[in-house]
This record gives structure tokens, sequence and C-alpha cells, in this order.
């Protein structure tokens, strides 16, 4: 006899159906099935957790992962790989993992070292191109994906290219329903003597319930004894964005169209076994949803295995279920085909009764023994058909090193104006005031964020940035550098570099903007500012400007005339690197000073951008001086801001600041992006590593008590100050480097 050792990683929650139940109900199924006599298995379950949730998992559940804690799916691919377990089942569906649609499991599975099976509970017709480079990197890594209509299959194939032969149909599984006990069902809801219909789930307004609403009129003037249940609580998200805003719309349609005695609205989460005698004892099932692109849906296949009458539209899943007489379909929206389909199955006893007879039938072949038997004939197969799976390559850059994330300090610092420049140790020194060089550089920062976390709390704060440039602009387009506490102006126009951030942070808003609005203003401040582009005179304000110009080029490419500008600008940057270039001097000024990474940086967006090789090379040249003069040692000792580093003369060791190891990780990581050659991948990371302790005195700057950042290494020690300018640059490396390790490990086959 064999006996699989099987990991599972889904949700585990109990939910209204969903991909928890299907979790719980697999593994069950799996651990105690009885069809397949020569293999046995035991389980285990890696579950998912929503953000900032615990439950009290049984004992099954071995380990669990927060939804947006990147580094909860490392440490837990290393828990499945030390497990013992011979084969891993991963639950797919985007919205359950953490990271724009979900990327953060690809890390997870290109770091397991045991067999790959996923089942896809959502398969998109018309997916995102991240969606899209997701499907596809675990088609890559997985040995069977496992999906449950035949449409999914024809998708995975036509749209996502997947290889026939990987993908494997085995319908929903649905609990073993008594098909007997209906009457005894019947008479404990108290339904004997009514015509019952039933919808069930999360409620949210793609469901549709009010079709059927509006449908119950003409039902129930021929049929008083109609009752209606609208059985589940509101979908979470609902509750969160919108409140019952739905829910009381539903009753006070009821109100209008007096059906107060024939709907029912149970708000509560029921357990597998009040579903199940809602399901036996009901007559018709109905799930009126408004959108054609549901592939699976759960609480349909239940319907079906309880032999219940199921009325639909038609959404992909019920077309495909629902055929061959197992049901009845009606058109999105259309009450009135609605009421004539109930009408007549009121009418007809014996037609309802041959279409419940069908469902039980099928629902047969469905039930959670047969379904787990199929897993288990394939895992099987899986087990016997392929050696050993290990990652023949492993990832540059380690993220169990990373300090978990965290915007503590960043909040503490930011009030309703914007963030405060300095501190005292931890503490804001609001006789500093502000300045928009933090500000922009927190905007770009809290856009970096959200783009990778979906961060409420990034969200918020980059409403408060935003707001405080678009404050420090002046009519002419210039903006204002320094703002007092008491919010007064203490300057009149600003620095070149703070111009130059500004523009990269605007830049970088309309090219990944978090909604519409932000688009708008952001493109508003641009368009502003650009007749002040050709006043720019020193290189670091040029640099800057490039990089947001560069942003901005995505989302308005035929804008020529900032075009030019940015081959004058990158022109500007060239000709100062040739007029200053000796044989051991590969530099653009006599001097390197501070923010040094920042220069090449920009010519390798221009680059990009304009294609021109020379732009490259010099780019190249000048990295590669950088590199010997600051990673001489293996690892990365800065040029410090006490006398800096001039031509013919001694490189100051002292003061390191946090500035510019951020902009040498933003630098070897845009040089990997380009030729994809890992050896900058690598100094990227020991770049960053600056941070945490691999420095000249060999102690982390970022603190990871108050989630801040010291200001800088002295010759005393480190600044223990942490203002506003340390942690954004250290935020932003340390958003950088994951966003390198997604597309590090994407590159790894």
């Amino acid at each position: 006899m064999k006996k699989f050792k099987i990991a599972c990683i889904g949700n585990y929650v109990p939910r209204q159906c969903g991909i928890a139940t299907f979790t719980r109900d697999l593994t069950d199924s799996l651990i105690h099935n009885n069809r397949e006599k020569n293999i046995k298995a035991e389980a285990f379950v890696v579950a998912m957790n929503d953000q900032h949730q615990t439950y009290d998992y049984p004992e099954i559940v071995k380990y669990t992962i927060r939804q947006e804690y990147q580094r909860d799916y490392l440490e837990a691919v290393k828990f499945v790989n030390y497990s013992n377990a011979e084969i891993c089942i991963l639950q797919h569906e985007f919205g359950i993992f953490g990271g724009k649609n979900g990327i953060f499991i690809l890390p997870l599975i290109h770091k397991l070292e045991i067999p790959l099976i996923v089942t896809f509970h959502t398969v998109l017709k018309n997916p995102t191109e991240n969606e899209m480079t997701i499907v596809k990197e675990i088609g890559k890594k997985t040995e069977k994906i496992v999906v449950m209509s035949k449409l999914a299959v024809d998708f995975l194939i036509h749209i996502y290219n997947l290889p026939q032969q990987k993908i494997e149909l085995i319908e929903h599984g649905v609990p073993d329903f008594d098909f007997i006990q209906r009457r005894t069902y019947k008479k404990k809801l108290n339904l004997e003597n009514r015509k019952s219909l039933l919808t069930f789930g999360l409620l949210s307004r793609d469901k549709g319930i009010e079709t059927v609403i509006q449908a119950l009129p003409r039902v129930v003037k021929k049929h008083p004894e109609i009752v209606y249940i609208i059985l589940g609580k509101t979908h979470p998200n609902v509750v969160k964005s919108a409140g019952e805003e739905y829910r009381n719309y539903l009753k006070l349609l009821v109100e209008k169209n007096n059906l107060r005695k024939n709907v029912y609205f149970y708000d509560k989460y029921v357990t597998n076994e009040e579903l199940f005698g809602y399901l036996s004892a009901i007559d018709i099932y109905i799930t009126p949803y408004l959108n054609e692109a549901q592939i699976t849906s759960g609480t349909l296949s239940y319907a079906i295995g309880a032999g219940t009458a199921v009325i639909s539209t038609p959404y992909w899943h019920a077309k495909e279920l629902l055929s061959n007489g197992r049901g009845r379909l009606f058109d999105f929206k259309d009450s009135e085909t609605l009421s004539n389909i109930l009408i007549k199955l009121f009418d007809s006893p014996e037609e309802l009764s041959r279409i419940r007879k069908k469902a039980y039938q099928y629902g047969r072949k469905t039930i959670w023994p047969e379904i787990g038997a199929l897993y288990l004939k394939l895992i099987a197969n899986v087990l016997k058909s392929i050696p050993d799976v290990k990652m023949k390559e492993e990832p540059v850059i380690n993220p169990l090193v990373l300090p978990e994330f965290c915007l503590d300090h960043i909040q503490r610092l930011t009030d309703d104006t914007g963030i405060i420049q300095h501190a005292k140790y931890i503490i804001p020194n609001f006789k500093e005031g502000y300045s928009l060089d933090d500000n922009t550089r927190a905007l770009l920062m809290s856009l970096v964020v959200f783009r990778q976390r979906k961060s409420k709390e990034a969200l918020k704060l980059m409403s408060i940035y935003l707001s405080f440039i678009f404050y420090m602009q002046n009519d002419d387009g210039t903006f204002r550098n320094y703002l007092s506490f008491k919010r007064d102006f203490i300057d009149r126009v600003g620095s070149e570099d703070s111009f130059g951030r500004t523009i990269w942070a605007l830049g970088y808003l309309v090219k990944y903007p978090p909604n519409n609005s932000f688009f708008e203003i952001a493109v508003e401040l641009l368009r502003k500012s650009f007749p002040n582009f050709n006043n720019l005179k020193f290189i670091r304000g040029m640099a800057n400007t490039i990089i947001g110009i560069c942003y901005f080029l995505k989302s308005f490419p035929d804008n020529e005339d900032i075009k030019n500008t940015l081959k004058d600008m990158t022109y500007k940057i060239i000709k100062s690197y040739q007029k200053h270039k000796t044989e051991n001097w590969h530099w653009f000024e006599p001097i390197l000073s501070y923010d040094n990474g920042i220069i090449p940086l920009s010519l390798l967006y221009a680059y990009k951008e304009l294609g021109d090789e020379n732009i490259l090379k010099v780019a190249y040249e000048s990295i590669k001086f950088l590199e010997k003069v600051t990673l001489k040692d293996g690892y990365l000792s800065l040029v410090g801001s006490d006398n800096w580093y001039k031509k013919g003369g001694e490189c100051s060791r002292f003061a390191q600041q946090p500035i510019d190891a951020a902009a040498m990780v933003l630098m070897f990581y845009q040089a990997y992006l380009i030729g994809k050659d890992k050896t900058f991948l690598k100094k990227m990371f020991t770049s960053y590593m600056w941070f945490l302790g691999e420095n000249d005195l060999k102690k982390p700057l970022y603190d990871f008590k108050t989630c801040g950042c010291s200001d800088g290494i002295e010759s005393y020690g480190l600044n223990r100050n942490q203002g506003a300018e340390s942690i954004i640059t250290y935020k932003i490396a340390h958003m950088t480097v994951l966003l390198a390790y997604q597309q590090e490990i994407n590159q790894i086959k």
C-alpha cells in the first residue's frame, strides 16, 4: 500500500463555501478516503491569514502565512521543504495571496523542493499582463494544474498557452448529501407547506439578488405561499467599503414590492450542516449573478450535489453544470424570464422533480470521496513520473534577512501637513519644520509601497505628501523647499535637487497612479513645472528630473517637447562626463560628493527611452568607477560628506549617509533590469546590506525596535538621530530589493 505525505496550501477559515471550505474538505477526503484501497495519505495545511487576523486553527494547520508579509511565504516554504512532505497542493485564487494580483506566491513555489499541483479556482478570460505572467510562472513550476470546468481547460490552453498535458479536469467536490432526508429538513426549517427558493453566499452587488426580488411579485400572485431565503452575511470587503448599503437596498426593494411575508434575510455565517439542511429542504436554488466571468462556483456545485433544482444566469460554470436538463438558465437581469420559469416549474411538480433527480444523479460523481480518490490517483501518477525536483539555481537575494516591513517611524514623523525633516533620536524635531525634498521622497516611497503591497497606510500617507507638494508649488511652476512648523514659507525658490526629486516623484505617480484623481493632479503639477526644465544647471537636479521625465513619457510617449528636453539634459550630463574624464577618473565632476549613484541611474533611464548606446557606455563606465571607490573591500563604504572625494585627493570615510546607499541600490537594480546581469544584482544586495550592518562600523543603521534608520556613519559611531531622509531612503531601498527578488525568481527557470 502506498502512503503519501501531502502539504496543502490555501485558506482554511470557514467561509461561505469558497477556498477555505474547499481546502478543508479536500484534505479531509485525502486523509479519510475509502475509494482508493491501495493509496493512503496524511496531510497538513499551511493556511493563508487575512491581513492583521489570527485564528484558532485545528491541529491539521501546521503553519500560517500573513497575506501581505512576504517574509512569511519564504519561511513557509522552508517549513514545507523540511517537513518530509512528498508533494504540495496549492489552492490558487488571485485575491488570497499578497502583493499585486497575489504575486507573493511566486517566490514560494519557486523555492519549493517537492513536486507541486495547483488547483485554479479562477481562470480569467481577459487577464492583465501581471495576471498572465503569474499564471504562466505557476504553469512552468507545477507538475499538474487542476481546473473544475471544461472552459477553464480551454482558456489555459488557448489564452495562456499552457501545455494540455499539464492540465487535469477534476470537478468541484461536494458533501455526500442524504437525498432521502428532504422531508426531515423541510419540517425542521418550517418549509413543509411553502414553495421555497434560496440564494446562498457572501452578499455583494454582483450577486444580482435584486433580479429575483423584482421577479417575485408575479410569482407570488399565483403562488402566495412562496418564500425566498437570502442566506449569508455581507462580504467583509463590501462592509469595509460600503457598509450594509446593498443589503439595505434589497430590503427597501422588498418593501416596495410588498414582499415582506415572502422574502427572508438570514445575516449569518452557517455551518456545513446548516447549509446541507437548507439545500436539502428548499425547492429551487437561484444564482442570479450579474457577471458571466465566473469559471467555478462552489455554491452551485453544492446545490447540484444536494439534488436541488437550480435556476441561474448563464455565467460560465452554470452553463456547463446545468446542461443536459440539470437546471434552467435565464439572462442577466432578466426578471421577467425568471418569473416565467418559476411559475412554470411550480405549476409542474413533475418537471421540478425530474430536474432535481438529474442534478442529484450527476452530483453523486462529485462527492468528496470520489473527488479525493481522483486527487490521490493524480498524486500517485505525478510522483511516479518525475524525479526529485530541486531548484537549479539559488537566488542571489536572501529576503529572509530583510526586516519585516513597517511604517511606524514614517507615521511617527508625519502629521497632517507632511513629514517632519529631522528627529532628535526618534522624536520629531518640530523646530526644523518640513522640506519639499523629504516630502517628495516620501511620496515616491509611499507609491512604491502601495504598488507592491496595496497598503492602505501608504495610500493615506500619499495624500498628505501630494498635498504638501501642491502647496509648495509657485505660480511660475517652481517649488519652495522649506516650510516652518508654523506653516510659514522659509524660502522663495528651492534647490535644483528638490525640484528634480519632485519631478521624479510626480513622474512616477503619473506612471503608477493609485486612482485617477492623483493622476490628474500629478499631470497638472508637472505641466506647470515644464517651463523651468531648461533652467536647470546642476547635474543632480538634471539627473533627478530625467528619471521623472522617463516615467512621464511612459504615459505620454508622443510629447516631443519633453522628449527633446530629455535629450538636452542627458547630453549635457554626457558632455560634463567627457570634460572631466581622465585615465583614472571616470566621473562627471572633479569631485565625488553626495547622492552619486543618481547620475548613472538617470543615464540608464535615459538610455531605455532614447536608445543611444553611447549613453549606456558612459553609464557603465561611471558605475564601474563608483564601484571601484565604494565596493573595493566586499562591502559598501560610501564617500563621506566630511570632505568628499576630490580628484587627486583622499576619499573621506565619514559622514556616510543613507541617501547614498539607497542611490547605489537603485543604480545597480536599474543596471540589472537592462542586461539581466546578476553581478549587478549581487552588488545591489551588497549595497542594501550597508543598512543592516555590512559597513565600516559593522553596525546596522536600521533600528529594528523603532522601524527608523540612523542618519549616518560618523567618525564617533552612528548618528543616532532618525530623520525623514534616512528612513525614507531606506524604505525605498527595501522595497527595491523585494521587487528585484521577485524578478530574480521569475528569471530562474
